[in-house]
């Protein structure tokens, strides 16, 4: 009896697949205002747009930088895998049956209501998001509570908070704008010099740009981001690091000082004074004088397993001439 209704549910699945099929047309991609909506549309007090939004940009972010992940086809980057979201004992792995996915403990859901969960459709993978979210609970530890069950790697609940936090302070999904780390006005001169190498604390290449200027020269945030880390490193003297929404680690070391009004958690969008041009770093906490005054830039990019460094050179190059522009 139990064979036999197992197998009315793989005939059921194998239905709903090929109904599937025919029903499936290529999804463009969204602008961000229809990626908005779309947010919008799911979202309530337990869950809220933030929420959904800091979890599908933070896919996106890593299918642009992982060969390993297929990308996503439709108008949003949610994906789920297989065995979540068809149950792990289904012998149909790209079951979309709602009837079977409930019965082999699948956590797929129907959001459209057209009777199938279909993972790669927008409706059901923001619905079956938001019921996932929701069973947790509507605080902000609530959350992390959630995406640790989720992701199970700490460095990626705090990725995806951040890109919450920045989506929830400024209420827009669009956060693109950067500016380069020295404001207009004041005298400055840098060049490539990634992968050079560099002697004090062992051997070791340069991971970043260095931009020589007069001390005390404001240091901006190049663009939008929460403060991670704030305060003194051997190497760095006086740094901060700001993570953006991008998966990207802004890194800014060698200051003189911080902006006194600024603590790490805080937010801080492109242009925002962050500290001030120094050549504090090379030894014990307040040294400085080893090299001449310059901002160390570096940037290094999270792929949800590792973190790894990349040239800011050009970025720099493209943010300076827009900056002149303005």
């Amino acid at each position: 009896m139990r064979r036999a209704f197992i197998g009315v549910f793989v005939f059921m699945s194998i239905f709903a697949f090929q109904k599937q099929n025919m029903l499936a047309n290529d999804q463009p991609e969204l602008t961000p205002t229809e990626r908005m909506d779309f947010y919008l549309r799911y979202a309530d007090e337990l869950v809220p747009w933030y929420y959904l939004a800091a979890i599908d940009q933070y896919e996106r972010n890593i299918q642009q930088v992982r060969k390993d992940i297929e990308k996503h086809d439709g108008p949003l980057a949610l994906r789920f895998s297989d065995e979540d979201w068809a149950g792990a004992l289904n012998p149909y792995p790209q079951d979309s049956s709602i009837e079977a996915l409930a019965y082999f403990g699948g956590i797929g859901m129907d959001g459209d209501g057209d009777g199938i969960a279909d993972k790669t459709n927008s409706d059901d993978l923001l619905y079956t998001l938001h019921t996932l979210l929701s069973t947790h609970g509507a605080s902000e530890d609530d959350f992390k509570i959630a995406l640790e069950r989720i992701y199970e790697r700490e460095a990626t609940v705090n990725q995806i908070m951040a890109i919450a936090t920045l989506y929830s302070r400024f209420e827009t999904i669009e956060l693109d704008e950067h500016r380069f780390p020295i404001p207009k006005g004041y005298n400055y001169t840098y060049r490539g010099t990634w992968g050079a190498s560099r002697g004090w604390g062992g051997r070791r290449i340069h991971e970043g740009t260095d931009i020589f200027a007069g001390y005390s020269t404001p240091v901006m945030s190049a663009s939008y981001g929460v403060i991670e880390v704030m305060g003194w490193n051997n190497y760095g003297g006086w740094r901060i690091g700001i993570r953006d929404n991008h998966n990207t680690y802004h890194y800014y070391a060698h200051l003189a000082y911080f902006n006194k009004d600024l603590k790490q958690g805080d937010v801080v969008e492109p242009g925002t004074v962050i500290g001030f041009v120094g050549s504090s770093g090379y030894g014990k906490e307040g040294t400085s004088g080893k090299f001449p005054p310059h901002l160390h830039y570096g940037v290094y990019k999270y792929n949800g397993r590792t973190e790894w460094a990349f040239d800011p050179y050009p970025a720099l190059r493209l943010w300076e001439r827009q900056d002149r522009q303005k």
